[in-house]
């Protein structure tokens, strides 16, 4: 298959791009750098440089490929900004990025593109949860502007689908971590700038790059009172958005809507990640408790029994040291020098 994949050029989208890549599909990364990285573009795939709300450059994609005779058959959706603490400062960025632009991608789809996406959505969408493990048919109420920004894009797919036939997966996970092992060893892991993610940050301390880590509120209502989180790895979750692109290949045009949780099943506190995180690197890791963010929900954990039952998903990396483990090894090759 001929695959588009913006955001490709990120973490998550840069593995998706080299798992398909592996498999004999032909991925082209669409991607602004923004947030991404070049040495995250795996060997040998097409990298095309562009902004997302540039609707123009996605119609000539769509069309040179069909003039080749290479037509897309499908385009996974990664490109976003993610920081929830963010959006609670500038939801406005959030709206235009996340949501604005998604709306040029889908016109263009619908202009010239393929009529099947797989959407990169989040477990923000669900807000602060009524019931743990959370469903699919959970209550969507967000309690931060990135979690409304993927929430808004879900309700335009919708529409798309029931008006136009636009064939679309969401899925909607939660913290990804980890790296992805290959025939090389780990080549790629997770890192941001600034970064912001508990399980790097927590490996900054390790490396010493960080005197300590933070631990943003003690006084939840969990075991610990710290935030509960449902870690996944990264490669369990590339595994995932191929399987619902195959998925949507066979689904008929008007009911083409396919919705899933992508999960661990299992939460962790803030707390237990950091316990990991000694465990793994043998370092003390040293914790400082400060005030509660805005908008962070106690628990999110997601229930993946659908994943599993209906796409035979089969989560590999069960087991948060498991998950940690391959992050550390990424992170010492990285800061080696």
């Amino acid at each position: 298959m001929n695959i588009l994949i913006t955001g490709g050029a990120g973490y998550i989208g840069g593995t998706v791009a080299g798992l398909l890549s592996q498999s004999g599909h032909k991925p082209v990364i669409f991607d602004n750098l923004s947030h991404g990285r070049r040495e995250l573009i795996p060997q040998g795939v097409e990298f095309v440089e562009g902004e997302l709300s540039d609707r123009g450059a996605l119609e000539k994609l769509f069309i040179d490929a069909k003039e080749q005779g290479q037509p897309f058959d499908g385009v996974l959706h990664f490109a976003a900004l993610i920081e929830a603490g963010e959006s609670m400062v500038r939801p406005e960025i959030y709206f235009r990025n996340n949501t604005a632009s998604t709306l040029s991608l889908l016109e263009a789809m619908l202009a010239h593109g393929p009529r099947r996406l797989v959407f990169s959505s989040t477990a923000a969408v669900y807000g602060e949860p009524e019931t743990v493990p959370i469903g699919e048919d959970a209550r969507l109420l967000p309690t931060n502007a990135y979690g409304e920004s993927k929430l808004l894009v879900e309700h335009m797919l919708g529409w798309l689908n029931r008006i136009h036939g636009l064939r679309y997966a969401s899925l909607r996970y939660f913290n990804v971590a980890g790296a992805p092992e290959g025939p090389n060893g780990v080549t790629r892991g997770e890192a941001h700038e600034p970064e912001s993610h508990l399980i790097p940050l927590i490996l900054d301390v390790a490396l010493g790059r960080r005197p300590s880590i933070r631990i943003y509120g003690e006084d939840y209502p969990t075991p610990d009172g710290t935030c509960i989180r449902d870690f996944i790895h990264v490669s369990d979750l590339a595994d995932a958005h191929l399987l619902a692109l195959d998925a949507l290949g066979t689904a008929d045009e008007t009911n083409g809507r396919l919705i899933f949780n992508l999960g661990n099943g299992q939460g962790f506190s803030v707390r237990e990640v950091i316990e990991s995180a000694r465990r793994v690197t043998g370092h003390p890791i040293p914790a400082e408790v400060y005030p509660r963010r805005t908008g962070d929900p106690a628990v999110l954990v997601a229930s993946s029994e659908k994943a599993i039952r209906e796409l035979g998903w089969k989560p590999k990396y069960t087991q948060l040291d498991e998950i940690v483990r391959t992050a550390w090894i990424w992170h010492q090759k990285r800061y080696a020098n």
